[in-house]
């Protein structure tokens, strides 16, 4: 059975705006072009994956059934413009913050691969021709760990990062873009090439 390709996507910073911890789901809004973004890779015939750290949990800011809360929020926002995902993953551990189990050594912190790992296994995917979009350089090496192209978008933690270290980056993004719809028309050309190809 042909194995799906997928576009794995960082929350915070990414596709919503970068508030800090997100304690309510009246707190979270979609960046612009957000939906636009997601709908266009659902016309692609792509997964759409959230992947997100969210060591708010370990460090006491909120309950995990805030997160799920969250989501719901953001799923009825992208549903409205037309657009869903096909899987949310979340890390709500963090090595030295708050007690156990949520202060844990584990691996499913981005950019750990254990995400990437579960939603491989759950949905089917060729991890190889798939693609990772986040704000942080730690979202392109996370992706580009297993073999998956690293994007990296200037939204959120992303132009500052990028222009105060990102002479010193260890890795480099297959892509720089200015937001998740720049990221993701990227991924359509390069889509495109590859069907003109046969690569």
């Amino acid at each position: 059975m042909d194995k799906d390709i997928a576009v794995f996507i960082d929350r915070d910073g990414t596709i919503s705006e970068e508030i800090g911890y997100v304690n309510h789901p009246e707190r979270f809004r979609l960046l612009p072009k957000s939906g636009e973004a997601i709908k266009l890779i659902n016309e692609m015939g792509l997964k759409a994956v959230v992947v997100t750290n969210q060591a708010g949990v370990a460090r006491g800011y909120f309950p995990e059934w805030m997160i799920q809360k969250v989501h719901d929020k953001m799923e009825e926002l992208l549903e409205k413009e037309g657009a869903k995902l096909d899987a949310i993953y979340y890390c709500p551990h963090h090595p030295r913050a708050g007690e156990p189990p949520y202060m844990a050594d584990c691996e499913c912190r981005k950019p750990r691969t254990g995400m990437i790992d579960s939603a491989v296994e759950d949905l089917n995917i060729d991890v190889k021709k798939s693609y990772m979009i986040g704000d942080k350089i730690t979202d392109v090496e996370f992706g580009q760990r297993v073999g998956a192209k690293g994007i990296f978008v200037k939204t959120g933690y992303g132009r500052g990062e990028l222009e105060l270290y990102g002479e010193t980056w260890t890795t480099d993004p297959d892509f720089i873009a200015e937001d998740l719809l720049d990221a993701v028309n990227w991924i359509r050309q390069e889509e495109a090439s590859k069907s003109t190809t046969g690569k």
